[in-house]
């Protein structure tokens, strides 16, 4: 064979080896192309951290996040299509719950809250106990859970196949009309990249704009961001960030003293590593005004509760974080004037725009 005809068979072999993957329920689907979607960081974000990963194998597109949006909003993934994404994220509630514990489409209750989705792009382990490595990976989980949307995939997929707008729809998306699980996770994980949250009080006032406060709360505000930064007060900076990391979260594993011993082992079921027994996801401050409850098992219902607990109601047990210094004293044991300043630091990270957002709602 001459050169030139190598370089072309090796030019078609490349061509064929990144256009074609492997369905994990079989079948080969082409490789798509889409409208790019450009995604809006809010400036606070944008100043102080990196943009999202976005992985390579699941481009953002204007196609696809609609497609996810549909796919959140609709029953149809569920068993007896009741029950959608939306039904225990709901956007009013920053995409939470308001209820203690979900309830499934067989009336059964699970045992743990429901997280948040917000600024997740940023995050690469998933639930409370970090079963899941991506976004992708996660929304395969809800669809088949007995406890949850109690579905299979095959089943899905068929109804959404049967359904008169999703071929033509994932054939936008993803260039091919036969739908399967792992493109159903795609669209979903590329709608949920969207849900990013940076325009708070706090924001605001941190660039230097019109934070909506008048100085009297500006100056409460700034008395609870002391509070949360200092190491003997709240010292709350070390897992959920400062202003230098807008996300008010560390995406880690703590255990931040709830229990002396633990019914739900959270990290440590899933590493089997005793050492993780009992510690739970970080979640993001953002939006606490819409959340409740709060904590892994819903157990507080108000910030008050939540600031008690620090101040008064740590628990030791084997796994306790180091950081939590006054255990041996109940916690940071603050004055009624430190909490209600923490308190007002805290709502001071809601944005309400995040709640109005139309390209959030159902379509």
């Amino acid at each position: 064979m001459t050169k030139k005809g190598i370089c072309i068979s090796l030019i078609i072999l490349l061509f064929f080896s990144i256009s074609c993957r492997k369905d994990t329920v079989g079948g080969t689907i082409s490789a798509y192309q889409g409208t790019p979607y450009q995604i809006d960081y809010p400036p606070i974000l944008a100043q102080n951290i990196p943009p999202m990963t976005i992985p390579l194998d699941n481009p953002m597109t204007v196609e696809g996040v609609e497609l996810g949006r549909k796919l959140f909003y609709d029953n149809i993934l569920s068993g007896d299509h009741t029950q959608a994404c939306a039904s225990c994220h709901l956007i009013e509630s920053g995409f939470s719950d308001i209820d203690r514990f979900s309830v499934g489409i067989d009336g059964l209750e699970g045992n743990r809250n429901s997280m948040p989705l917000i600024n997740l792009g940023w995050a690469d382990k998933l639930f409370w106990d970090g079963r899941a490595s991506s976004l992708e990976d996660q929304a395969f989980g809800p669809v088949v859970n007995p406890i949850e949307m109690h579905n299979t995939w095959p089943r899905a997929v068929l109804d959404l196949q049967k359904h008169s707008e999703y071929p033509d729809l994932f054939n936008k998306a993803f260039n091919t009309f036969k739908i399967d699980s792992v493109l159903v996770s795609k669209a979903l994980s590329q709608f949920e990249r969207t849900l990013i949250s940076g325009d708070s009080p706090l924001d605001r006032y941190l660039r230097g704009i019109p934070s909506g406060y008048s100085l009297q709360e500006e100056q409460m505000m700034v008395a609870g961001l002391d509070l949360f930064m200092n190491e003997d007060k709240g010292d709350c900076f070390h897992c959920h960030g400062d202003p230098t990391n807008p996300l008010w979260t560390d995406n880690l594993f703590h255990n931040n003293g709830l229990d002396a011993s633990f019914e739900d082992l959270g990290l440590g079921a899933i590493t089997g590593n005793p050492s993780d027994n009992g510690k739970f996801k970080t979640p993001t401050l953002r939006n606490l005004v819409f959340t409740a409850p709060y904590m892994h098992d819903g157990r507080f219902e108000t910030l008050e509760e939540v600031i008690n607990h620090y101040s008064i109601g740590l628990q030791s047990s084997s796994t306790i974080d180091p950081l939590m210094k006054k255990v041996d004293i109940g916690g940071a044991q603050l004055t009624p004037l430190e909490k209600s300043q923490l308190k007002f630091f805290l709502e001071s990270l809601t944005d309400s725009s995040f709640i109005e957002n139309p390209a959030f709602q159902k379509p």
